[in-house]
């Protein structure tokens, strides 16, 4: 089952929006709406679905709709039309009991405005939502250290908002949302409003967080940067509406009209891409059952000059050249004695940006390793190949 799930999901402001409503659904667009009838369309019958656990990224520029969208999530604004269903269950038909009992369990929301209460210590500002639930102070305030601690703000406990800076007092806010425990977190903009270095660092607190706790999450931005480095899927809105949903790598490759196209045209592509993005499967030999002579017959065949070599659960051993294949075959040595062990290894996230250098001084292709198991080979051409580019255009490689 997916965690959230939007079916035709539609905001429109005016004093008669089922009228709208029905505009729409008789193919109007939305500035003939407005022109006629003065009301605006703010999210326009907008479906998509995020599973439990993932890292969903909802982008645009401003006046796109993407506000008004999570606001529309999770009910601080009254859909026109259309479902919200969170954990299967519609919000849109909840009485005002159930959905605060919906809130304050499932969904947790950091804005980008920190809402901090200046009168309160970090402790007490993080244990909020849960002193309004009723919990018993000794155990707010475990699960609001327990938070505090996550985000790494242990030692400012007793500090106020007004002693901190920025960025602290976003995790102060982000820590107030994971105290309840929500499976879900919604984040407006969160990190709109900080200086680059200090958003670059929420950045990664996040995605640390995200690989800890294993949240669902909702998040909006303008930034196509930061869209690309967090999002697991990502969406474009304009004007109301999604224009595409994909992974980064399916946005950067194949982007569904030009509107996408100018966004992703000058992203560097360096810093999205992967390892595992570019990496190939490579030619390998299995340890147990080929020898010296299979290893020859391997490499001639795909004219190349080294092989990979993996035992039989693919755990990788080392790297075989035809020189010292041949050796071992007219010494009757084993390929073990001869093999290379000292290559290059990368994980599959690496970005491309990293590898560059690492590319430069490789004799071999790079290992791509994870749990000791060889996933793929990256080599300089498929790293230029993933940027898009020719050969001459990247001098470092």
């Amino acid at each position: 089952m997916n965690k959230i799930e939007v079916n035709v999901l539609t905001k429109i402001f005016g004093s008669h929006p089922q009228q709208g409503m029905k505009r729409l659904q008789n193919g109007e667009q939305k500035e003939e709406i407005l022109s006629q009838t003065g009301m605006t369309v703010g999210v326009n019958q907008v479906s998509f679905a995020v599973k439990a656990g993932e890292f969903f990224v909802i982008m645009g520029l401003s006046g796109s709709g993407k506000s008004t969208l999570i606001r529309l999530v999770n009910r601080l604004i009254e859909p026109t039309h259309g479902e919200v269903l969170i954990d299967g269950m519609d919000i849109t038909k909840m009485n005002r009991a159930e959905l605060i009992d919906v809130r304050r369990k499932k969904l947790g929301m950091v804005f980008q405005q920190f809402g901090l209460f200046q009168h309160r210590t970090v402790l007490a500002n993080v244990a909020y939502g849960l002193e309004i639930q009723g919990i018993k102070k000794e155990e707010r305030n475990r699960r609001a250290q327990k938070s505090i601690e996550d985000v790494g703000l242990k030692g400012y406990e007793n500090s106020y908002p007004d002693e901190l800076s920025g960025g602290m007092q976003q995790r102060v806010g982000l820590a107030r949302a994971l105290a309840n425990d929500s499976d879900i977190l919604l984040m407006d903009e969160a990190f709109s409003a900080l200086d680059p270095l200090i958003r670059k660092e929420m950045q990664d607190e996040l995605l640390n967080l995200q690989n800890k706790l294993g949240k669902t999450i909702l998040f909006i931005t303008h930034d196509l940067d930061e869209a690309l480095k967090l999002g697991d899927r990502i969406a474009i809105m304009k004007n109301g509406q999604i224009v595409q949903v994909g992974t980064a790598d399916e946005i950067l490759e194949n982007p569904a009209n030009d509107y996408v196209s100018n966004f992703v045209k000058d992203v560097d592509r360096s810093k999205v891409l992967v390892a595992s993005n570019v990496m190939k499967k490579p030619t390998v030999i299995m340890i147990e059952k080929n020898g010296a002579l299979a290893a020859v017959r391997k490499m001639e065949d795909a004219g190349i000059s080294s092989i990979f070599v993996v035992d039989k659960d693919n755990i990788f051993r080392g790297l075989l050249t035809i020189d010292d294949a041949i050796k071992a075959y007219k010494n009757a040595l084993s390929i073990e004695e001869l093999l290379i062990r000292d290559i290059h290894k990368i994980a599959p996230d690496t970005p491309l940006k990293d590898l560059f250098g690492v590319a430069v001084e490789a004799k071999y292709p790079l290992a791509v390793i994870e749990h000791d198991k060889l996933l793929g080979i990256v080599t300089r051409v498929s790293i230029l190949t993933g940027l898009g580019l020719g050969r001459d255009e990247v001098p470092t490689i």
